[in-house]
């Protein structure tokens, strides 16, 4: 007798349930069908020892539940009512960062230099007792050696015996050496020189104070004719004091650099947007290792993870690390949000001092409680003074195009981006992104193209961006149909990062699992560059690797669709892959998805604990 759960499967194969991915029956399956293939394929996972030593439990249960190290217990004690706290993943506890080494090598053991702080060190300086105590190697060749001809990280490399002789010396290959002397592969870093002026507020920002002075001047002139209550006459004395001070000062002699000149918009650096795909800047997922491989398969523009103007002015290390650029990313911006002229000027003439950028975008589209209560993000698009401001403040100390992300509007049935754009265009902006939902709206809905559309016309002859669900080909020729000069590609690059492959190529590519894996791979091993490769630097690649694997397991191979292609609001259902790798690739269980990172960066530490950002029911 069919259970329950598979007669809904049969109902499938017939007519794709609501809001599902249409697959061929052949490979649908049921849940217990699906997640029983994986345990029984994986041999000596941790999941499977802890079933069989409980195997009386799992019978009666119809779930099977995490392993206590890997799963973070929810909390709910908070509530009154013990319920779950609804919106945003407000159930997500917030755990402080866990230490993976009991006893870390101290740097200069590593350099091979005398450390500073001698006895009072916190860090160990026995190389025998820390090599007795380390961690086992993941594997046997280092990939930051093999490409370099050096590792930075030495002992504490996590694949250390790779590049160490038997009495602990770090080896080296001089040819390797050679061809990167002298070259910096990752630019935008923060200076300690810098950090400590920030810190010191001892950075000058002229242009900013003379831009902010004349806000201050205008604010000043306005709030004394309000008190007078009509314009006052002016004295042919001073009239003539005001036009001896306002008419062109003669010079002569040569144009010096000592010369204080405001760049016109046309002397600016400049930047073709035409007909380009953007990476749009993802929190979290859109971080330097993954850019690169999105640069791989075609992407033409990328742009940072967004990042607070106030935490860039103070010199916190983790938001300067947002701004990083890596020497295959040819067109690259910062994204920055901010609330006020003052300190989104301050800003960018920071970025337009110290980084190497060629563009600047401001985030009006953020719809966070966090960003949009202190008035960031969407909440600019209300309060279009203020933002007004903000734009030719920024312009006018930047050297490089500034750009804006927007929304449609705050409210899901109040659109009032068309109201703005022709505003932003005598602002001076130069090329707008427009994303075709509403804060209120979210992902509840499918992006509004006609929308878009609309706004297009509005913003030429700037460039306008259309943004929203496109996650193949044939999305994004229908959305050069709606005349925008080019499209932004968020999720959908999260989901298939091949798919600026696809649009550029017109063709649906039916990848496989093998390949998908090399690009796992490649994440891996830019990770382990960007992060390091001692255990620290493992486990953070490890973290933003299953943070992307949250968005990758929602893809669908082309060869099991029954209709081409997949659209990026159906879900997929419980079907079995071409082979096992495939299959596993479709789990949207954590425990499945730490399995797959452990192919690549070896098995998790004890105390390891993941709970992915934007999919909290990631559990069976």
């Amino acid at each position: 007798m069919e259970t329950a759960e598979e007669v809904n499967v049969s109902k499938r194969a017939d007519v794709a349930a609501k809001g599902e991915a249409a697959i061929k029956p052949e490979f649908l399956t049921t849940k217990d069908k699906f997640h029983g293939l994986l345990d029984s394929e994986w041999q000596g996972s941790k999941r499977e020892k802890a079933s069989e030593s409980d195997a009386v439990e799992d019978s009666k249960e119809t779930s099977l539940e995490e392993p206590e190290p890997k799963r973070l217990k929810q909390n709910f004690e908070g509530r009154p009512d013990g319920k779950r706290l609804r919106g945003q993943n407000k159930s997500r506890p917030h755990t402080k960062p866990t230490a993976y080494d009991e006893k870390r090598l101290c740097h200069s053991i590593i350099q091979n230099k005398e450390c500073p702080f001698g006895a009072k060190c916190f860090f160990d300086h026995d190389i025998v007792k820390y090599m007795d105590s380390k961690p086992s190697d993941i594997g046997e060749t280092c990939h930051i050696y093999e490409t370099f001809g050096k590792c930075a990280y030495g002992l504490s490399c996590r694949f250390a015996k790779a590049h160490t002789t038997p009495d602990f010396k770090s080896m080296e290959k001089a040819d390797l050496v050679k061809v990167y002397e002298g070259r910096t592969m990752v630019k935008n870093n923060m200076s300690k020189e810098l950090q400590g002026r920030l810190r010191k507020r001892s950075v000058s920002f002229e242009k900013s104070e003379k831009y902010l002075k004349t806000l201050s001047d205008n604010k000043d002139k306005g709030a004394q004719q309000g008190n007078a209550g009509e314009k006052q006459p002016v004295s042919t004395e001073e009239k003539t004091t005001s036009d001896k001070q306002s008419a062109p000062v003669k010079t002569v002699g040569p144009l010096t650099d000592a010369d204080v000149i405001k760049l016109r918009p046309c002397e600016k650096k400049q930047v073709d947007f035409q007909d380009k795909l953007y990476l749009a800047p993802l929190t979290t997922c859109g971080n330097l290792p993954f850019r690169r491989v999105c640069k791989r398969f075609g992407a033409d523009i990328t742009c940072g993870e967004m990042a607070m103007c106030t935490n860039l002015l103070q010199g916190h290390q983790s938001e300067w690390a947002l701004l990083r650029r890596h020497e295959s990313e040819d067109v690259f911006g910062i994204q920055v949000e901010g609330s006020f002229p003052d300190t989104m000027t301050r800003c960018a003439e920071l970025i337009n001092n110290n980084t190497e950028v060629d563009f600047v975008d401001i985030n009006s589209g953020c719809p966070i409680d966090l960003v949009y209560n202190k008035g960031g993000g969407c909440g600019l698009m209300t309060r279009t003074r203020k933002f007004e401001r903000i734009v030719k403040g920024m312009n006018y100390v930047l050297d490089v195009p500034l750009t804006v992300k927007i929304r449609t509007g705050v409210q899901e049935k109040s659109n009032i981006a068309h109201k703005l754009i022709p505003e932003m265009k005598n602002w001076g902006v130069s090329m707008i992104t427009l994303h075709g939902r509403s804060r209120e709206q979210r992902y509840t809905k499918l992006a509004d193209w006609d929308y878009i559309t609309t706004c297009a016309k509005l913003a030429s002859p700037i460039p306008l961006f259309g943004n929203g669900d496109i996650l193949s080909y044939e999305d994004a020729m229908k959305a050069k149909e709606t005349g925008v000069s080019g499209i932004m590609i968020a999720r959908g690059a999260l989901i298939k990062p091949w798919i600026f492959t696809e649009i550029k190529e017109s063709r649906h590519w039916d990848i496989s699992s093998s390949e998908r894996l090399d690009i796992l791979k490649d994440f891996s091993n830019f990770g382990l560059e960007h992060w390091g490769s001692d255990t620290r630097g493992v486990e953070r690649t490890r973290t933003f690797l299953l943070e992307w694997l949250s968005f990758l397991c929602r893809y669908i191979p082309v060869g099991l669709l029954e209709r081409v292609p997949q659209k990026i609001n159906e879900r997929p259902p419980y079907y079995m892959g071409r082979n096992y790798l495939e299959t596993l690739m479709a789990s949207q269980n954590v425990e499945d998805w730490i399995r797959i990172s452990e192919m690549l960066l070896g098995p998790v530490p004890k105390n390891f604990e993941f709970l992915p950002k934007h999919k909290a029911n990631s559990y069976k």
